[in-house]
């Protein structure tokens, strides 16, 4: 059954005064999120301390996650972004040998890129495969840099520039055939795309709570295949990655026998408040329904775009667009307040006005937009 999209939009007491197009940097604050915020506030007022309620709400975020992508909870860690996560596995990974080499892409976020550049005094050689004129990176540069050095190919599933979304499956086919391995970065994919790592054939996956997934910042999380868990001993490490957390032993590093062992020191409490009602409500929608709502969004908006003669960069292909329509413009950080003195929030990247779409958008928010750039056509189109 379709969901009622009207009704859930009025759980988002921001979209009552704003048009929100900016879910690719924080999503709109749910009631019941907002909730457990006061909730986990009440709890410190009355308990002070409660270690076994907060722990339960770590396993309630990781038992969720790991619903969403149809995994073991066991290949999941829970990490305080996902540049902890990245850099937990960073730091069980060796580079001495014939496979030093990290296939990074030009879409990447930063993070992603500095962490494995980071890596080259470990002895890690790290390649770019280059965007063509489109925004894209044809198949074709990774079979050029995949090669018998290769350790891991490090991608972006939607890039946070663009909006453009590789063939992640081609890649990880290519990657493996190669002897690689392959991590895929699903911050500005997770919540808005339905994601199954094992169908994805993906190695690692890291992503965080606080945009689609409709949580807070502050907390993130990392898949591990389980076949990989045992040969992966991260050295980024804290007493809640051992196996027996209530040890307290000093005397040796004793990781846990599943994904937790890239965890590190104290769960993101109060964040684990916020991102269990923030996965609850995205499993109550469902993943396959929000995935075509923002595909839907999405289109219309870029088809009312071309109308006025204001083409996205971002491909209209579905297969090739996450949740985002990149537009263009001059002085696009210009364009962005002006947007926001019309009431319409986005957020400027590049020479781009990205509007970031969720399923609590509606076809009157692209109507919004689209007759607000149409007035500011004169003075920031590109020419």
């Amino acid at each position: 059954m379709t969901p009622d999209f009207l009704a859930l939009r009025r759980r988002f007491p921001l979209l009552a005064r704003r048009t929100y197009l900016n879910s690719g940097s924080y999503g709109a604050l749910a009631d019941t999120v907002h909730a457990a915020i006061e909730a986990y506030l009440e709890e410190r007022l009355v308990s002070g301390a409660n270690w076994d309620l907060w722990v339960a709400k770590n396993e309630s975020v990781r038992a969720r996650l790991a619903r969403l992508f149809d995994v073991s909870s066991t290949e999941l860690a829970i990490t305080a972004s996902a540049s902890a996560g990245i850099n937990a596995l960073a730091s069980a990974i060796e580079f001495h040998g014939p496979r030093d080499t990290v296939v990074l892409s030009d879409l990447e976020f930063p993070t992603q890129a500095q962490i494995w550049h980071a890596q080259e005094h470990r002895g890690a050689r790290v390649v770019h495969a280059h965007c063509a004129a489109d925004g894209n990176i044809p198949l074709a540069q990774f079979e050029r840099l995949i090669d018998a050095r290769t350790r891991l190919v490090a991608l972006t599933h939607v890039c946070y520039r663009n909006g453009v979304r590789l063939d992640i499956p081609a890649i990880v086919r290519l990657a493996h055939e190669r002897g690689a391995q392959v991590l895929l970065d699903t911050y500005q994919a997770a919540g808005a795309l339905a994601i199954d790592p094992a169908a994805l054939g993906v190695d690692f996956m890291v992503g965080g709570l606080m945009k689609y997934l409709l949580g807070t910042a502050g907390i993130g999380f990392l898949y591990v295949r389980e076949a990989l868990v045992p040969q992966l001993v991260p050295t980024h490490s804290g007493w809640m990655a051992q196996q027996d957390v209530a040890a307290m032993d000093i005397t040796a590093n004793r990781p846990a026998m599943n994904a937790r062992r890239f965890e590190a020191g104290t769960p993101p409490v109060v964040n684990c408040y916020a991102a269990e009602a923030g996965l609850e409500l995205i499993l109550e929608v469902g993943s396959v329904h929000i995935e075509r709502r923002i595909r839907d969004l999405t289109r219309s908006c870029m088809e009312r775009l071309a109308a006025i003669g204001w083409s996205a960069v971002t491909p209209l292909d579905d297969a090739r667009r996450g949740p985002m329509v990149a537009i263009p413009s001059r002085h696009a950080g210009d364009l962005c307040a002006r947007l926001l003195d019309d009431g319409i929030v986005t957020s400027p990247r590049d020479n781009n006005v990205r509007a970031s779409f969720h399923f609590y958008n509606s076809e009157e928010d692209v109507e919004r937009l689209v007759t607000a750039l149409a007035r500011y056509r004169r003075s920031h189109l590109p020419t």
